[in-house]
């Protein structure tokens, strides 16, 4: 190893340049990192192919701006210099960089990143007086000679660069190596790629138009951005605000926040802003401060909405310069032909609209304008200058046909940048071969490292209808000394995916699985998802298990174990089977597969025990619950809607989730195991232990909460979990248990997200909850399509290991890296979550498409008003979950008139809005006052746009409820929830004080007298209230 040293001109914040000498070590034995070596290099990770004609070194200017292009898999045999990779990195912001090591990574691409800085004989020094740009060309071109050297001359070195000096000085300097352009490289080696050089010519000619505005003399419609320096120097010294900038959606042309910091008005204080970037806000004098509108606007549904909400000023500010472009790919839309007519034929620059109303819109130059009117098209952004109104970009590439289902799938994809490319074939070759002729099975090597539960316990399943990747499953029972066994019982993913190889690095940048409203994208491959790792019924698994001792009577936890396992579940039940059992309807088993191949006998023994196995859990989980609900926990509410298709894919109905007992069973048994796991891991890695955090939120953000709980005469204490808890569970109104359910999703909306966190990046008091009331918490439940519980579940094994134990903490991240994988994982599931409403908002929209609202019955509906504006009101409809805005006030300014029949027309008039009601007051007719929370009959239409998504449409035509039919009216509940929680925590606390009384009178028969709920059934009581319970307890993904 050779010492040397690197001498870095830096600029200070005061704008002085400052000179700092580093070292900087050289080695011979940096590894090429190509499967051609022959002189010894380490074989680890990636390797480029040996089969390529040729190996391809692009220079540090094509990296910057043709990446796209070389993201292309058709180009293969890529050598990324480090060089061009810190040149990407200084020049273009992280976010760039971060695309680029994605794709070294990718195991789907042919390339690869070469060391050449710390490389002894390719390392090349900066001379005296050298511009920064040559040196960098140089030092690429002096390893793009080494590593022709290196293979002795068996692969040719293809040097790209647009540097014309270097392609005449070095294109012929040695044999072997040619330097030549990137358009000749591309026109020479690959001909008849037609995407790459329609690409290619679409750049380009975005160059060139940057090139010419920059020539011309025209009049700035910006102000020039602040220097970097001198934004870094305003933010230290309190000048400006940093912060990310978050255009609102539905007033995209005024209004703009940052985030938690204030607010930029008008599209000339955004400074050429983007929706996303990191930004510098310099604030406004205080009389130029502006407050936001109540009005409704555009495909208003809900928003989050702080107390300033409503029109009180809030600090306004400009954007004085950007800190980080956050700039992706855009789906766009081109003018329709009318549009575009007044343009003439020969027009080069065209203007279209992206779908995210967020975007402005962006200026690109095609000649296939008329072409591509009727497609959604896929365009990136590449500069905006102080003298444009517009940014400039260039076309990518069709996604396909406006309408088509595929294509709006697509751009929900491409707009929430979640690639969901086919698993490559080093990635499908980790994967154990599983053919029929040879059947995967236990190996003797694990069977001696787990314990083996598949002879005794009892463990199966519960799990949505058509669930493949099953990730979780529960087994209770007693033990000898009279106490029980619970058992949560997880897929042992990591015994398949091993740290850092393709399938981990693949699952890594993934994220998670995406679900839409009528498909799935995997994280990890099927042979995975739905076979090996899933627990599917009678068939053996390997499994990571937390098993824990309760007491008897109080169920009070006695001690926990954590073990790798191996288990063999006996049945794999879906919700409704387990609920039918928990019921007591036996009919139900009918429904069972593993029961239907047993003798009478045998087939009664089984099912006695697996419908007391399913009664056990669901009284232990109620007493679980009750504990976290004395601490705080909050029942929060929201809208889940599933999507039933017929045989043909055609969408059949839309079906608001109906929440059942045994969901809330089965939660409770996660977040249980999830919290233990949470105390485990920290303990062990107190500083790089992967748990989630959920803050407390804003109180502001409850001033909507309060001021509608109030205009039914409810006070909402918001100082604590707690205390929320306890006003939402008084807050019912016994004719209406809407009411309840809508506060509490005005609750759920106020709160903030839970996100991960490292611990070492955050204290310990911040660790915390606030939903489920618990000091730790993590996600250990579901590895098969969260890559966060692969994590954890590395960590936990790591904990509990008895042997090799240094070589199992290799594998785990430092605090630092797992802080940047953390946002990752947090970045990906926010994209998630929006991909998968945005799908059901896409099937609803395409569920009422082709229907008539004035015929069908369907497009009519009961609604319920929970938010006053200026001109109108939000109305949940519950029958189909769908949140939207109801207009008082058209666009030619009439009004909703009332008539004698109790219809509604439109007609001249004023508006009056109050805080909690709003009174339209025709000219002529009656007037109309409508108070929140009052039910009213909706038609329900859909709003279809070409440039955007389409939108549900909701009309008030009578102010009346709709007449319910006859299966809403079975969804409707009598009974509170609040009534269940105090009665299963009455439960609880006869239980333990049955159990106190046992013990000191030693009276063993006396206990069960008093544990048993007594009088009314509590599923019962919680059949009654299903509109009521907590949303998706079936999974802990949202907790």
């Amino acid at each position: 190893m050779l010492r040397t040293e690197k001498v870095l001109l830096l600029r200070g914040l005061q704008g002085r340049s400052v000179r700092v000498v580093r070292e900087h070590y050289l080695r011979p034995d940096v590894p090429c990192g190509s499967a051609l070596c022959r002189a010894d290099c380490p074989r680890d990770g990636k390797l480029l192919s040996d089969d390529a004609t040729h190996y391809v070194v692009p220079d540090w200017k094509v990296v910057q701006d043709y990446l796209e292009i070389l993201e292309f898999p058709e180009l293969r045999g890529i050598v990324f210099m480090q060089t061009a990779c810190q040149a990407m990195q200084h020049q273009r912001g992280r976010r760039q960089y971060n695309k680029l090591r994605n794709l070294v990574r990718d195991a789907r691409h042919d390339c690869i990143m070469f060391f050449n800085e710390f490389q002894l004989l390719s390392y090349l020094p900066r001379e005296r007086g050298e511009p920064l740009e040559k040196w960098q060309t140089r030092s690429i071109y002096n390893a793009s000679v080494w590593y022709y050297n290196h293979f002795l001359g068996q692969m040719p070195i293809v040097m790209v660069t647009e540097d014309e000096d270097a392609i005449k000085q070095l294109g012929s300097e040695t044999e072997g190596v040619f330097v030549i352009s990137f358009k000749d490289y591309l026109d020479n080696f690959w001909p008849d790629l037609k995407a790459v050089h329609e690409l290619f010519d679409s750049i380009l000619q975005s160059q060139r138009e940057r090139e010419n505005e920059s020539q011309e003399n025209k009049g700035k419609e910006y102000a020039e951005h602040v220097p970097i320096e001198a934004l870094e120097a305003g933010i230290k010294s309190g000048r400006y605000i940093q912060g990310v900038l978050n255009v609102n959606k539905h007033r995209a042309q005024v209004e703009a926040f940052v985030r938690l910091q204030g607010a930029s008005n008008k599209e000339k204080a955004r400074n050429r802003a983007i929706h996303g970037d990191v930004v510098a806000v310099e604030l406004l004098p205080r009389s130029e401060w502006k407050g936001r509108t109540a009005a409704l606007c555009e495909n208003e549904t809900e928003e989050k909405t702080s107390g300033e909400a409503y029109c009180e000023p809030m600090p306004t500010g400009k954007i004085v310069g950007i800190l980080q472009k956050n700039w992706r790919d855009y789906v766009v839309t081109f003018p329709s032909k009318e549009e575009n007519q007044s343009h003439g034929k020969s027009t080069q620059k065209i203007l279209v609209t992206p779908w995210d109303y967020r975007i402005p819109k962006i200026r690109i130059s095609t000649q296939q304008a008329d072409a591509l009117q009727d497609f959604r098209v896929i365009v990136r952004i590449d500069s905006w200058e102080s003298t444009s109104l517009y940014p400039n970009g260039h076309f990518v590439r069709v996604l396909g046909r406006i309408g088509d289902l595929e294509s709006e799938i697509q751009t929900i994809l491409v707009e929430n940048s979640i690639s969901v490319s086919p698993f490559s074939e080093a990635q499908m070759c980790e994967m154990p071969v599983v053919i029929p002729e040879k059947p995967w099975k236990v190996t003797p090597e694990e069977e001696l490292k787990r314990i083996d539960l598949r002879d005794t316990h009892l463990v199966f399943s519960i799990d949505p209808k058509g669930c493949e990747d099953v990730d979780d499953a529960l087994s209770i029972r007693r033990l000898t000394n009279g106490n029980l066994e619970l058992g949560v019982h997880i897929a042992d993913v990591t015994h398949f995916v091993a740290a850092d190889s393709y399938t981990d690095i693949e699952a890594r940048a993934r994220a998670t699985t995406y679900y839409l409203a009528d498909r799935r994208y995997d994280m990890l491959p099927a042979i995975l998802s739905a076979n090996l790792c899933s627990l599917l019924g009678n068939v053996d698994r390997y499994a990571v298990s937390v098993m824990w001792e309760l007491d008897k009577t109080s169920y009070e936890i006695k001690q926990v174990w954590y073990n790798r396992t191996i288990i063999r579940s006996s049945y794999k039940l879906f919700y409704e089977a387990a609920q039918a059992l928990l019921e007591g309807d036996l009919t139900a088993a009918d429904e069972i597969p593993e029961l239907k191949d047993m003798d009478d006998e045998t087939r009664k023994q089984k099912l006695e025990e697996l419908v007391w196995a399913i009664g056990k859990l669901t009284d232990v989980a109620r007493h679980i619950r009750a504990k976290r609900d004395s601490c705080g926990a909050l029942e929060l509410e929201g809208v889940e809607v599933r999507i039933q298709l017929d045989d043909k894919k055609n969408i059949d109905d839309l079906i608001p989730r109906q929440p059942l007992e045994v969901h809330e069973t089965i939660a409770e048994c996660m977040i249980l195991a999830n919290h233990w796991v949470a105390k485990k891991i920290w303990e062990s890695f107190p500083h790089q232990a992967l748990l989630r955090q959920h803050p407390p939120p804003r109180q502001e953000f409850f001033s909507e909460l309060r001021e509608c709980a109030s205009a039914k005469g409810f006070t909402i204490d918001t100082r604590s979990n707690k205390a929320l808890a306890d006003s939402l569970d008084k807050a019912v109104d016994p004719s209406d248990p809407l009411v309840n359910k809508l506060l509490r999703s005005m609750a759920t909306q106020a709160m903030s997200n839970a996100v991960y966190f490292s611990t070492g990046s955050c204290p310990e008091e911040e660790f915390s909850h606030y939903g489920l009331a618990l000091d730790k918490y993590t996600h250990f439940t579901s590895p098969i399509r969260r890559y966060a519980d692969i994590i954890v579940h590395r960590l936990l094994l790591a904990a509990t290991s008895k042997e090799d134990k240094a070589g199992t903490k290799d594998n785990l991240f430092g605090n630092k890296e797992l802080e940047e994988l953390c946002r990752h994982i947090n970045n990906r599931n926010r994209a998630a979550q929006h991909a998968q409403k945005q799908s059901t908002e896409l099937f609803q929209c395409m569920y009422f498409q082709d229907k008539s609202p004035e015929r069908e019955e369907q497009c009519t509906a009961d609604g319920v008003i929970y938010s006053i504006r200026e001109n109108g009101v939000l109305v949940f409809v519950p029958r189909y979950g769908i949140k939207g805005a109801a207009y008082l006030k058209n666009k030619e300014g009439l009004v909703l008139s009332g008539q004698t029949d109790g219809t509604c027309e439109w007609k001249p008039g004023s508006l009056q809005r109050f805080p909690s009601k709003i009174i339209s007051a025709p000219t002529a007719g009656d007037s109309i006052t409508l108070n929140l929370f009052d039910h009213v009959t909706v038609k329900i239409s859909v709003q279809s746009s070409r440039c955007h998504v389409d939108t549900i449409r909701l009309q008030i035509t009578t102010c009346k409820p709709h007449k319910m039919s006859a299966g809403d009216m079975s969804q409707s509940s009598h009974i509170s929830r609040t009534d269940l929680v105090r009665e299963v925590t009455k439960t609880a606390e006869e239980a333990q004080l049955a159990y106190d009384k046992a013990r000191m009178e030693k009276m063993e028969e006396g206990y069960e007298e008093y544990r048993q709920t007594q009088g009314l059934n509590l599923y019962q009581l919680l059949e009654e209230i299903k509109d009521l319970a907590l949303l998706d307890v079936s999974a802990d993904s949202r907790a």
